[in-house]
């Protein structure tokens, strides 16, 4: 009994022994950290932050459009009596392309013929008195209708063209009745959708922060998957005044010449625009760091005496330096560009000259 005494309390006290090293060791450590990450000073080199001036170039993509795009079709239901025309073909300027029924044309022709004659003998009888002016006026009234009614009838059931290009679609044939129903993917009712692609235009979205710097009339550069080798040369033409508020963006209308019409309507294309000069931050690459397992880039600024972490947003590349955006650095700033990989956020460092 006494040995099993003896042995039990030599267990207890081994355990209060192990249990009161274990506690010593565990608040030594944490003094210990705690003390280091206080005293740590690291040795860096910096750099004075200021604006340079650099061409920015912007690439968005653009849906290639004709710059005409028009939806053949009478003013009025109608018999169309003779198409002269198919999908692909070219046309010029002028061309007669559509033949409507003519019966009623026809008719207002011999019904304006009429009416002129009674029209001529009624100003004779005005003249010497015969006709009271309003019986006048009437007859003349009703010759004019009938005068316009005859030039409308003719202009819509001989369709021409209203400039040179290609037919792209065909809806009719000959002898099929145009009811005016829509009848186009645009929601349009024609009986020949026209497409003019000698120029092409595209419209781009253009990020907001651009919008000071596009002007119209500037050159924009065009690249295709279908001809990687060529660059096409385009002009903004239009700047649309209002900014979307979904998107952050404006829309650019370009125009771009296609006397060969390697250009095709509905091809994506890039559209890469030269800014003009804009200032920014452009410091060295080796001073932008990456967080390890993302994408964030981050660099350090040397801030009275201690390393202050901001997180940055990468712009163009210029060999070894690279434009760096973030509104949390400034002209004047000093960048960390050496010693910054054994850098935390807060830790105190010495500049060395």
């Amino acid at each position: 009994m006494e040995r099993k005494r003896i042995l039990r309390g030599l267990v207890i006290t081994l355990a209060l022994i192990l249990t009161l090293y274990g506690c010593s060791t565990s608040t030594g450590d944490t003094s210990g950290e705690v003390s280091e990450t206080d005293s740590r000073v690291e040795a860096v080199r910096v750099i004075e932050l200021d604006y340079s001036e650099i061409s920015r170039s912007v690439t968005y993509t653009a849906n290639l459009r004709a710059f005409r795009e028009v939806h053949l079709a009478p003013a009025q239901p109608g018999r169309v009596d003779r198409i002269h025309v198919e999908a692909g073909d070219r046309f010029s300027e002028g061309e007669l392309l559509v033949e409507m029924d003519r019966t009623q044309l026809l008719q207002a022709r011999f019904q304006l013929e009429n009416l002129e004659k009674d029209y001529r003998r009624m100003d004779t009888l005005r003249r010497v008195g015969s006709v009271t002016e309003q019986q006048y006026d009437q007859l003349r009234t009703q010759y004019e209708v009938t005068k316009s009614n005859v030039q409308f009838l003719s202009e819509n059931t001989r369709l021409k063209a209203p400039f040179s290009g290609k037919v792209s679609a065909k809806y009719f044939e000959n002898g099929e009745m145009f009811s005016g129903t829509p009848n186009t993917p645009e929601g349009k009712a024609a009986i020949l959708t026209l497409l003019q692609t000698s120029r092409i235009k595209a419209r781009v979205n253009v990020s907001e922060s651009f919008y000071r710097h596009i002007t119209e009339g500037m050159t924009v550069a065009i690249a295709t998957d279908l001809w990687p080798e060529q660059i096409f040369e385009g002009r903004v033409t239009i700047i649309y005044p209002t900014i979307d508020p979904a998107t952050r963006s404006f829309t650019v209308e370009l125009v771009i010449p296609n006397p060969s019409e390697q250009l095709r309507p509905g091809m994506s294309a890039r559209a890469t625009v030269e800014l003009k000069q804009v200032e920014a931050f452009v410091i060295p690459a080796i001073a932008v760091l990456r967080l390890q397992g993302t994408n964030e880039r981050y660099i350090f600024i040397e801030d009275n005496g201690r390393a202050r972490r901001v997180v940055v947003k990468q712009g163009e590349r210029f060999d070894d330096r690279v434009e760096v955006i973030s509104d949390e650095i400034s002209s004047g700033d000093n960048l960390i560009i050496a010693g910054q990989a054994r850098l935390l956020d807060g830790v105190a460092v010495t500049v060395q000259r």
